[in-house]
């Protein structure tokens, strides 16, 4: 199943291996690439949007934005460790996504064929490729977090691992298999350490 764009946007911060940090949007030629990888997105995957450093750091505007809100929705337990000591403010991050979600004014519109079922779109006048992105993931954004997606919500705290995720299941801890087995090595290590007293 496909993420959400927000998600997979949120997932450009992830953990390198090694105890780092990788961020897929750190330049021009990675954000060119990771928006090549999301073809839900207007524009994204046709490479109509001109990807410079404006975009770039637009789109990273809003994932800073969007972290600290999530950082917000699994309060009181930790926020991911990639961005926790530099969060940006709850109300600046509101202010940044609700301004980011209208720069593409949008209508909807209604489509209804001969055959079939009516259906919904949302019709912009708007030309520049780059705005339609930044207020598509916005827009996102702001659908998850007021839907009923973002009560399952949760932080990975795995060893090294610094995602955010949509939980499946009511037992699930991990965003997947390999940190819940990172997790259990860990507690394992750290068992037997502290019942060896040498």
């Amino acid at each position: 199943m496909a993420q959400r764009p927000v998600m997979e946007l949120v997932s450009t911060i992830r953990h390198d291996g090694d105890g780092g940090v990788l961020d897929d949007l750190d330049t021009v030629r990675g954000t060119h690439r990771w928006l090549q990888r999301q073809p839900g997105l207007p524009g994204a995957a046709t490479g109509d949007p001109v990807v410079d450093e404006a975009l770039r750091a637009a789109i990273v505007g809003v994932r800073r934005a969007v972290r600290a809100l999530f950082a917000r929705v699994v309060s009181p337990a930790p926020p991911s460790p990639a961005d926790a000591r530099r969060l940006m403010p709850a109300g600046e991050a509101l202010a940044h996504l609700n301004e980011a979600a209208a720069r593409e004014p949008v209508a909807p519109q209604l489509h209804w064929p001969d055959e079939g079922a009516p259906a919904a779109r949302l019709l912009s006048a708007e030309s520049d490729p780059g705005v339609r992105l930044i207020a598509a993931l916005a827009r996102d954004a702001v659908d998850f977090l007021s839907g009923p997606e973002r009560e399952r919500l949760r932080a990975c705290h795995a060893p090294r691992c610094v995602r955010y995720f949509i939980r499946s299941h009511g037992r699930q801890e991990w965003c997947k298999p390999s940190c819940g087995n990172r997790a259990r090595v860990a507690r394992h290590y750290e068992r037997t350490r502290a019942a060896d007293p040498s």
